[in-house]
């Protein structure tokens, strides 16, 4: 899990080292945008120039397409926004969706448990419930990242936290000290 800006944060499923090259491209897309309008990007903004960028890796010769997809999840003047980015620089936006392996099983296990008017405390306690789906083995504070979006902070405009946040292993504790 990587934070792109103070409102905007994604994941992937796939190679490492693509990743990184995503990421850092993400974060130079946002900083242009953050010095030319004193304010962070859409997120949908941010999502077509990365997903314009996978795809020119899809047709560039001597270049292999990236071998990711990604989840970009931020908040904007729209509201909450979550984007799946697949490797051929398609993007899709969502409510609630996986990626990765057993992502199939995870989606229709969201498909039943979600709901757009949950809680924060049910909206976290959902995605821990999809990961154990699929996972194997133990699923401890140290082999799970989650991120959380703070729609009312970003709101306000005038807050001192990041509307994204990513929790630290002592409060990923708590959650899941609550469902096992």
């Amino acid at each position: 899990m990587a934070k792109v800006c103070d409102s905007i944060g994604m994941v992937y499923s796939g190679m490492g080292p693509d990743f990184r090259v995503l990421v850092n491209s993400a974060r130079k897309i946002a900083q242009t945008y953050i010095r030319t309008y004193k304010e962070d990007p859409p997120v949908r903004i941010l999502v077509k120039e990365l997903a314009g960028i996978m795809q020119e890796f899809t047709q560039s010769g001597g270049v292999r397409p990236f071998g990711v997809s990604l989840l970009l999840a931020g908040v904007d003047d729209r509201g909450p926004n979550l984007y799946q980015v697949d490797p051929s620089g398609s993007y899709f936006p969502w409510k609630a969706t996986a990626i990765g392996k057993n992502m199939v099983n995870s989606k229709t296990f969201l498909e039943k448990r979600f709901n757009g008017d949950m809680e924060l405390e049910d909206a976290v306690h959902t995605a821990i419930l999809t990961l154990k789906e699929g996972i194997e083995g133990q699923m401890t504070e140290e082999s799970i990242d989650i991120g959380i979006i703070h729609t009312s902070l970003a709101a306000q405009g005038t807050s001192t936290m990041p509307a994204f946040k990513r929790l630290t292993t002592a409060e990923i504790k708590d959650y899941l000290s609550n469902i096992i």
